[in-house]
């Protein structure tokens, strides 16, 4: 079957399975380029990743594989082919992980279904259990839209301000016109399902299962990861429905190491990059773009990998990370250097749709998009025909 992107507003409905495989061969090969740092002793050995499969996530398993030699357990959602429609990407590069931790050496399983769900956590703490004994590191990078908790009630996230309407402008995504966007502000209930869903109540529920279940290591690390982003986004962001849980994820962090003393619980947060997520939220894509040209420019652009390698060599791995006043590590800390923000701004004041192709990098965002999805690779014949029905190698042991 010939696979091509097929857009819908800001998600691909489509994904190719050797693109997706390329897209995981070069973060692999990224990761291997970049030196150990010797003489470490906090390397993790076995690593569960709680959405693992795009973004952060899949960044994360592939540092903590091919970067540390760990063994990994990868948590997704995703759909397989139904041999008409193709799978989600994150399926096609989960697959692409683990064929690539074989022929590595390196132990490799994945676990679909619902990590909100107490079956996926029973089932992932049987599995760790069986062939580990116990894990030494939790990564938590999961977003979502819904979340069914354990009393079965389910949540919905809201992409909303608190307060009051916050108008800006904002990039249609379909034809790279500046317009202006009004979001309102949430309900109560919806700042409420917001922080459910996005919140750290999840993180605190795998926590207490696998501390329960005697599977994870003493003084073992869990990391979740967070955004802030600049005063421009703020009344969207850090000011918004989706602040307010990044807030109580923060929160959350806290109460597992007063509760948990041997876990040792972080928050990172991480700088603007493209994702499945990001792409849905208004205003959020201009920005993006603005900051790829400028940060480009300076030379201190990173990708998922990249900050994932800079976060586990120089900070996550430390014997006492490096942390800011509320203890957090920070990997924005390029995106947010005053000069780097000064001419955003700037940038920001002057954009239009007449100037808006050379006054920010639209290419790059969308080469980020695209690559998500396993599209727009040079050395990746899009014309032939290639099968969409690709298996997982641990699926099948896993269910």
């Amino acid at each position: 079957m010939k696979v091509e992107p097929k857009i819908r507003e800001f998600i691909c409905t489509t994904a190719h399975p050797e693109g997706c495989r390329e897209y995981v061969r070069r973060q692999i090969a990224y990761v291997r380029s970049q030196e150990r740092k010797k003489g470490r002793k906090q390397e993790p050995k076995k690593v569960l990743v709680i959405g693992a499969s795009t973004g952060y996530g899949l960044a994360s398993r592939i540092t903590a594989g091919f970067g540390c030699g760990a063994a990994t357990i990868g948590i997704m959602f995703e759909k397989p082919s139904n041999g008409k429609r193709t799978a989600t990407p994150g399926w096609y590069n989960t697959a692409a992980y683990e064929e690539e931790a074989q022929k590595a050496g390196l132990y490799a399983k994945s676990i679909n279904g619902d990590a909100f769900s107490k079956a996926v956590k029973e089932e992932t703490i049987a599995l760790i259990k069986r062939d580990w004994g116990k894990a030494d590191m939790v990564i938590y990078s999961l977003a979502a839209p819904r979340r069914t908790d354990t009393q079965g009630k389910t949540w919905v996230s809201a992409l909303k301000t608190t307060g009051k309407p916050f108008t800006e402008k904002s990039m249609d995504l379909r034809n790279h016109t500046i317009v202006t966007k009004t979001v309102e502000p949430a309900a109560e209930e919806e700042v409420e399902g917001t922080k459910k869903v996005m919140g750290g109540e999840d993180w605190l529920d795998w926590i207490k299962a696998l501390k329960v279940a005697d599977v994870l290591e003493d003084n073992a690390l869990t990391v979740a990861y967070s955004y802030i982003g600049p005063r421009l986004t703020y009344p969207i962001y850090y000011d918004g429905t989706i602040g307010q849980a990044k807030r109580h994820l923060e929160k959350t962090a806290r109460v597992i190491r007063e509760e948990f003393p041997d876990v040792r619980a972080l928050i990172s947060v991480n700088k603007a990059l493209v994702t499945q997520a990001s792409a849905a939220i208004p205003i959020v894509p201009l920005y993006f773009a603005v900051l790829y040209g400028v940060m480009k420019e300076a030379h201190t652009h990173e990708g998922c990998i990249e900050q994932m390698v800079r976060l586990f060599r120089e900070k996550l791995l430390e014997e006492n990370p490096p942390t800011d006043e509320a203890g957090r590590i920070r990997m924005d800390d390029w995106e947010l250097e005053e000069h780097i923000q000064s001419r955003v701004w700037e940038i920001w004041e002057q954009v239009t749709t007449e100037n808006v192709e050379n006054l920010a990098d639209i290419q790059g965002y969308w080469e980020d998009f695209y690559h998500m999805f396993g599209f727009g690779f040079e050395n990746v014949d899009y014309e032939k025909d290639v099968e969409i029905e690709i298996g997982i190698p641990s699926i099948n042991f896993a269910e």
